[in-house]
């Protein structure tokens, strides 16, 4: 699959017609994604209709937008006009359809995107594994018998496979930044309220945002633009501050992580986030309370329709009590505070995105502190404390041909997007972080 940029200015050349690509993305998708199990429903229709009224656009002699004719898909929790939003779950799969799409939907249709795909995900979000009793588990398309992560799997998926340019996710706790970092592309997590939320069927509000998943830094740039609505000015000229995130971010990392963050920056400081396993705990527990009181109803009439594994979770968060939860809170706002000071002195943060290579579909266990954990829920061991700062974090794949993918995470300031991009740039062109084509058909122009 060409990028999004490409995409868009061919298109707007007249050099291609949006037709011809989703035509082309469409039967891409029916053709190659039953193994993957990354697409619940195709919007043949829709895409068809809006790639119509791009082509006139052009044929008039008027810009159709940044994206023009660009084909992606979103995770299944996004509002799609005329579609019940599901949030991945069978109890909500006959709701009353939405009336509307989704902010974000909207403004990237404004600028010219097609819509073609919703996208399978974990149950209500709650999982970094893309195990989902209704649509199936979503393969890894560089290795078929394992995991693309999650919870916004199947965003990353479809990127990794070439079957679309971009995709949406959302990310609470890790469920951008873990399954890019699996599946080998680029995803972010944006500042903590940055992007528009309307329309999205929450998990954990306190922590919710939606970020892109893309094969490249521009591409990337370019779809949170618009998200975004405007382009912050930037300083071309900045020199970087770089630090690394020392403690257990490098004690539960693979050797290939740890080797790269010394080629990017052999004289970076280590920085220590103190209390950082107790803020992972506080992320946890205002996880699992916020969860577990939004569907406190539902799990009281139809408890047993949900996923086993999402349900016994959500009636734990249920359970916690409220004074607790704010208690948690307290310490996150004083916590937030120290970190902002702390890292106010870099202008970038390394890290590992996920602690290891992607974990096999027939054993879900990760090693944590030299003991196997359940990928599950551990594979946000080194996102979940980011989420809880709010600061913005962008997982970028390291090049690694013909290997299973590994991500970092560049970690900015408030605000500091633009910055993470030009840093991620630079590393592109330098050929330390890139995407990597799967193997097999995956690997041939979808």
């Amino acid at each position: 699959m060409i990028g999004a940029v490409t995409i868009a200015r061919d298109v707007r050349a007249g050099r291609i017609t949006a037709s011809a690509v989703i035509e082309r993305c469409l039967a891409n998708l029916e053709s190659k994604d039953r193994r993957l199990g990354a697409v619940t429903r195709v919007l043949h229709d829709r895409a068809r209709q809006e790639a119509r009224q791009i082509d006139d656009e052009v044929a008039a002699g008027r810009d159709p937008g940044p994206l023009a004719g660009v084909p992606y898909g979103v995770k299944d929790l996004f509002d799609v006009a005329g579609l019940p939003t599901t949030a991945g779950s069978t109890i909500y799969a006959d709701a009353e359809p939405a009336r509307a799409d989704a902010e974000a939907i909207r403004r990237l249709r404004e600028a010219g995107a097609v819509l073609v795909a919703t996208l399978n995900m974990d149950e209500f979000a709650y999982g970094f594994a893309t195990i989902n009793a209704r649509h199936g588990t979503t393969r890894n398309p560089h290795d078929l018998d394992r995991l693309a992560g999650g919870s916004s799997g199947g965003s990353a998926a479809v990127v990794a496979a070439g079957l679309l340019p971009f995709a949406l996710g959302s990310d609470t706790n890790g469920s951008i930044r873990v399954p890019a970092s699996l599946t080998g592309v680029y995803g972010l997590k944006p500042t903590h309220g940055d992007l528009p939320m309307g329309g999205v069927f929450p998990f954990a509000e306190s922590f919710d945002d939606i970020g892109p998943f893309t094969t490249s830094v521009a591409d990337l740039r370019r779809v949170w633009e618009v998200l975004r609505g405007s382009a912050p000015a930037d300083d071309p000229d900045q020199e970087f501050r770089v630090g690394q995130l020392g403690g257990r971010f490098l004690q539960n990392a693979d050797p290939d992580q740890l080797a790269a963050i010394s080629e990017i920056a052999p004289d970076a400081r280590v920085v220590d986030l103190p209390d950082i396993a107790r803020a992972r705990s506080a992320a946890f527990l205002i996880t699992a309370y916020e969860g577990g009181t939004l569907h406190r109803a539902a799990l009281a009439k139809v408890a047993m329709a949900f996923d086993p594994a999402t349900r016994d979770r959500l009636l734990a968060g249920a359970l916690i009590p409220r004074a607790l939860c704010d208690a948690a809170q307290d310490f996150r706002r004083s916590f937030e505070a120290m970190i902002v000071d702390l890292v106010s002195e870099h202008d970038v943060l390394l890290a590992p995105a996920a602690p290891c290579v992607a974990p096999l579909v027939a054993d879900p266990r990760i090693t944590i502190d030299g003991m196997l954990k359940p990928a599950r829920s551990d594979l946000g061991i080194h996102t979940q404390p980011i989420s809880f700062t709010g600061l913005p974090s962008l997982s970028v794949p390291l090049r690694r041909p013909g290997r299973l993918p590994l991500g970092l995470q560049l970690i900015g300031r408030p605000n500091g997007e633009s910055t993470l991009f030009r840093f991620a740039a630079m590393l592109e062109d330098r050929g330390v972080i890139g995407v990597s084509p799967p193997p097999g058909v995956w690997g041939k122009d979808a």
